[in-house]
């Protein structure tokens, strides 16, 4: 009996940390961000796609997986290292998780390659965002005249 006790409070304790994982990943979800759908490349067909939310930073862009209990991001990707390769619509068996008004890019960063779906307006706000990224040749380091 002693020892069903104590493998009940270890299992009340297990429970408890899952539990509250759970509570801060929904209370980091929940303070806003853009809908995304990210896979790292090369992926088989339509496999590997997974829902989450995008957060701009100045510097960086942070993905967090909906069906992760990670306490910090999923993925994060460097501003200034972001290359955007091809655009595409959805194929085949993406379809069944995305509409056919959802873009496609592919994305590079740091030898790292994606592949996020952004519907229009998310689209517009992600190449803003990376449109007005300062260039490599910024005035760091120059004496102020």
């Amino acid at each position: 009996m002693h020892m069903g006790v104590i493998v009940l409070i270890i299992l009340v304790v297990l429970l408890a940390g899952l539990v509250a994982a759970f509570l801060y990943r929904l209370t980091i979800l929940r303070r806003g961000g853009t809908a995304a759908i990210l896979r790292t490349t090369p992926a088989a067909g339509g496999s590997g796609w997974r829902h989450g939310v995008i957060r701009y930073g100045d510097n960086t862009l942070v993905f967090f997986k909906l069906s992760s209990l990670r306490p910090g991001p999923d993925h994060r990707m460097s501003r200034q290292g972001i290359e955007v390769g091809e655009r595409r619509t959805p194929r085949n068996d993406e379809f069944d998780i995305m509409s056919d008004e959802i873009a496609i890019l592919e994305l590079t960063d740091q030898g790292q390659c994606y592949e996020i779906a952004l519907d229009r307006g998310a689209l517009t706000a992600f190449m803003s965002w990376l449109e007005s990224r300062p260039s490599g040749r910024s005035r760091r380091g120059r004496p102020a005249a």
